[in-house]
C-alpha cells in the first residue's frame, strides 16, 4: 500500500471494503487541486459569499413561517399550552443545497417536519395559505397529487420546493437528527418518501472522511458530466445525488487524497468498475419495517438494473434504475476519456480547462433521430414537453433492442425548434438522438424499420396525456431520421458552429435556451449547461429563419420513406463496450409483420446475454423496394421525413368530443393503432 498512517490517532474506516490508498497529498496535489479551483470559478460553480447569507436568511424566514404555522394549528386542535410552546417545527434542507455543492441561482429542496396532530391536509391548505400572504413569496403553486407531493414558490428570487412530513412524535426538537431509523415507524408511506431525500444527503455527509474534499471533487464532477451531457437522471443518465454518491465512494478509497488527486481517481475506479456490481457507501441495514428495498436476492427486477448505485439511507433504493445499455456505454466511454485527460493534467501535458471541454455531440454520429414536441400555449408546452421527456427512455430503449442498432445516445439537452407554420401561434421543443449502426456482414443492402419503435412510444406519451387529463387538441409529437449534413436545418446556428470548434478554452457557449446557461437549474432532471463566461447568458434564440418549407408532410401519407445510409463509411466509430454487457430485451419483430403477443420487455436470467429483436431483410427486401423506390426522399432538401399524426386526434375527431373535455375519452388501445402514420425506414447501403 502507497504512503503511510500519518502519526494521528488512527483513522475511523469509510466504507464496505479497505482503503486503495492512504497516502497523504504532496504539494504539487495542492497546486494542481488550486488551478482546479481557478479553472471552476469562470463556470459559476461557487456561490458568492452575499448571496449563501441571503439563502440563509430565507431558510430562516421560511423556519419561522414552520413554527409559527404549527403553533396556529395546535392552538386551533386545543392542545394543553405546555405542549404549543414546544411544539417545534423545522425545515430541512436536502440535495445540492444541503451536500454544499450548489450553484449561482440554484434552487434549494426542503422539507418542512411536523408534529403527528399536523396533516398533510394542512400543510396544503393553512400552510398554503399562509405563504400566499408573504408579499417575497411568488409563483406559489401546490402539487399534492405528485408522487411526492410538493409545495413550489420563488421567495425573494429564490426558487424553493417544499416537501411535508409528519412524524409519530408529539413535538419537533430543534436538535433532532433524520438518521434515525426509529423515525419512520408507523409513517405513511408519502412521508417515507418525503424525508427520503434528507436522510440520504445526510448520510452521505457522514460516510465521507474529508468533507471539503468531498465538495470540490463533486462540484468538478458535476460540472464535467453536464458539459458531457450525461447529467440527466429522467433520460437514462446520472442525477445530481448519483453523481454524489460515486464521488463519496471515490473518497472513502482515498481518504487523505485532497480534490486534484480524487477527480483523477474517480476516473480510474469508475472506468475500470464492473458494473452491474452495486456501489454501496455503507452495507445495507435490514430495519424490519417491511419497506421495499433495493435486494437482487429477493426482487428478480433488482438483478436488471444495469448501473446500481445504491442509496445508504434505510430503506435502500437503486438511484439510477433509469439507466440503459446505451446510456451506460456512454457514461463508461466518457469515464475513460476522462481519466486519459486527468493522466495528463497529472503529468503536465494539459490544463483543467481540458477535461471541462464540450464534446462535439452534431459531429459524433452520421445519423439522429429528431423528437418534436408542440402545443398550442406555453403553459401547454411546459405540460406537455415534461410529459415527453419523461418517455424519451422507453423510445431509447426500444431503438436500443433494434438488431442494426448498436447505440442511442439522448442528447439531454433541449432546443426550441423553428415553427412550422409561421402564422400559427405554436411552441415547439426538440431533443436530437445519436444513433450507430451495426456493421453486418455479407449483406448488400439492409432496410432498418424504426416505424414501431417511434410508433410504441408516440402511444404511450398520448395515452398517459390522455388518462391525467392533459391532453389538448394541438399537443403533437413528430420523429423525424436526419443525416449529419442537415442538422443546419433544424439546430440554431450558433450551436453548430460552436460544437464544430470543439470548444476551446476562450470559447463561449451562447444559450441553447433562453434559461439555459444558468446553472440555476441544479435537480436531477434538468440538463443545464454552465458555460465559461456570464458574459452570454442572455443570448435568446433566432429560430426563426432556419429552413424554408422544410416540414409540411401531407398527413395522410402513410407510405414509408425511405433513406439510403451510406453505412461502410468510416464517419461512425461506435465506442468499445463495456467488458459487462448484459443487455436485458425482449425478442421482437422489427419488419411489420405480425408481432408475437408479449410486448413487454422478457427479462433474460442474469448471466444470459439478451436476444436483441430481429429482422429478416433479405425475404422481406425485394418486395418493400419497389413499393418505396418512387417514394425514396433526397435527404439534402427535405430533412424531414416523416410527421407523427396523433392517433389520439384521430380518436378525438371520430369522436366529435370538445378540447376542453376529455374526460370520457378512451385510453389508447394497448397494442400499438394499426394505421401507422409515422413511418421511418432506413436502408442501408453496403
Amino acid at each position: 500500500m502507497k504512503g503511510s498512517q500519518q502519526t494521528q490517532p488512527p483513522q475511523r474506516h469509510y466504507g464496505i471494503t479497505s482503503p486503495i490508498s492512504l497516502a497523504a497529498p504532496k504539494e504539487t496535489d495542492c497546486l494542481l487541486t488550486q488551478k482546479l479551483i481557478e479553472t471552476l470559478k469562470p463556470f459559476g460553480v461557487f456561490e458568492e459569499e452575499e448571496e449563501l447569507q441571503r439563502r440563509i436568511l430565507i431558510l430562516g424566514k421560511l423556519n419561522n413561517l414552520v413554527k409559527e404555522w404549527i403553533r396556529e394549528i395546535s392552538e386551533s386542535k386545543n392542545l394543553p399550552q405546555s405542549v404549543i410552546e414546544n411544539v417545534g417545527g423545522k425545515i430541512f434542507t436536502f440535495g445540492s443545497y444541503r451536500l454544499g455543492v450548489h450553484t449561482k441561482g440554484a434552487d434549494i429542496d426542503a422539507l418542512c417536519v411536523a408534529p403527528r396532530h399536523v396533516d398533510r391536509s394542512d400543510f396544503f391548505t393553512s400552510f398554503y395559505d399562509k405563504l400566499k400572504l408573504q408579499e417575497e413569496v411568488k409563483d406559489l403553486r401546490a402539487v399534492e397529487e405528485a408522487f411526492v407531493p410538493v409545495i413550489k414558490l420563488c421567495f425573494d428570487g429564490i426558487e424553493i420546493d417544499i416537501l411535508f412530513a409528519r412524524l409519530a412524535l408529539q413535538t419537533i426538537p430543534e436538535d433532532l437528527d433524520l438518521r434515525d431509523d426509529s423515525l419512520l415507524k408507523n409513517l405513511d408511506i408519502r412521508c417515507i418518501r418525503s424525508l427520503n431525500g434528507c436522510r440520504v444527503t445526510d448520510e452521505i455527509l457522514h460516510l465521507v472522511p474529508n468533507i471539503d474534499n468531498f465538495r470540490l471533487t463533486l462540484r468538478a464532477i458535476k460540472l464535467w458530466a453536464k458539459r458531457h451531457n450525461i447529467y440527466s437522471n429522467i433520460l437514462g443518465f446520472l442525477g445530481g445525488v448519483s453523481w454524489a454518491m460515486l464521488v463519496a465512494r471515490t473518497c472513502q478509497l482515498y481518504p487523505n487524497a485532497i480534490a486534484s488527486t480524487l477527480v483523477h481517481k474517480f476516473f480510474l475506479v469508475f472506468s475500470k468498475w464492473e458494473w452491474p456490481n452495486p456501489v454501496l457507501l455503507k452495507q445495507p441495514e435490514e430495519c424490519n419495517l417491511n419497506l421495499p428495498v433495493w435486494d437482487p436476492r429477493v426482487n428478480p427486477s433488482d438483478r436488471y438494473h444495469l448501473m446500481p448505485i445504491i442509496t445508504p439511507a434505510y430503506p435502500q433504493q437503486n438511484s439510477t434504475y433509469n439507466v440503459s445499455v446505451s446510456t451506460r456505454m456512454v457514461m463508461v466511454e466518457e469515464f475513460k476519456q476522462g481519466l486519459a485527460i486527468t493522466d495528463e493534467i497529472l503529468l503536465s501535458k494539459a490544463e483543467w480547462s481540458k477535461l471541462f471541454e464540450a464534446p462535439n455531440f452534431f459531429q459524433k454520429y452520421k445519423h439522429y433521430i429528431v423528437l418534436l414536441a408542440s402545443a398550442p400555449t406555453e403553459k401547454q408546452r411546459l405540460e406537455w414537453v415534461g410529459l415527453v421527456e419523461s418517455k424519451i427512455r422507453i423510445l431509447v430503449g426500444s431503438l436500443e433492442k433494434n438488431e442494426f442498432i448498436t447505440l442511442a445516445h439522448v442528447n439531454p439537452q433541449s432546443f426550441p425548434a423553428p415553427k412550422e407554420n409561421p402564422d400559427k401561434e405554436e411552441f415547439r421543443t426538440m431533443w436530437v438522438i445519436g444513433l450507430v449502426f451495426k456493421k453486418t456482414e455479407n449483406s448488400e443492402n439492409l432496410s432498418v424499420d424504426l416505424t414501431y419503435d417511434i410508433q410504441s412510444f408516440t402511444d404511450t406519451v398520448y395515452r398517459q396525456a390522455i388518462n391525467s387529463k392533459m391532453f389538448e387538441l394541438d399537443m403533437k409529437i413528430a420523429a423525424m431520421h436526419v443525416k449529419r449534413k442537415q442538422l443546419h436545418q433544424l439546430l440554431p446556428s450558433h450551436v453548430l458552429q460552436k460544437k464544430k470548434k470543439h470548444s476551446t478554452e476562450g470559447v463561449k457557449l451562447t444559450a441553447l435556451n433562453d434559461s439555459s446557461l444558468d446553472l440555476s437549474m441544479d435537480s436531477d432532471n434538468s440538463m443545464s449547461v454552465p458555460s465559461p463566461t456570464s458574459a452570454m447568458k442572455t443570448s435568446p434564440l433566432n429560430s426563426s429563419g432556419s429552413s424554408q418549407g422544410r416540414n409540411s408532410p401531407a398527413p395522410a401519407v402513410t407510405a414509408a420513406s425511405v433513406t439510403s445510409i451510406q453505412a461502410s463509411e468510416p464517419a461512425i466509430s461506435p465506442p468499445p463496450k463495456p467488458t459487462v454487457s448484459r443487455v436485458v430485451s425482449s425478442t421482437r419483430l422489427v419488419n411489420p409483420s405480425p408481432r408475437p403477443s408479449g410486448n413487454a420487455a422478457t427479462k433474460v436470467p442474469n448471466p444470459i446475454v439478451g436476444v436483441k429483436r430481429t429482422s429478416s431483410p433479405h425475404k422481406e427486401e425485394s418486395p418493400k423496394k419497389t413499393k418505396t423506390e418512387e417514394e425514396q426522399v433526397d435527404m439534402e432538401t427535405n430533412a424531414i421525413q416523416s410527421e407523427t399524426v396523433p392517433a389520439s386526434t384521430s380518436l378525438l375527431a371520430s369522436q366529435k368530443t370538445s378540447s376542453t373535455d376529455l374526460s370520457d375519452i378512451p385510453a389508447l388501445p394497448a397494442n400499438p393503432i394499426p394505421v401507422i402514420k409515422n413511418s421511418i425506414k432506413l436502408r442501408l447501403n453496403r
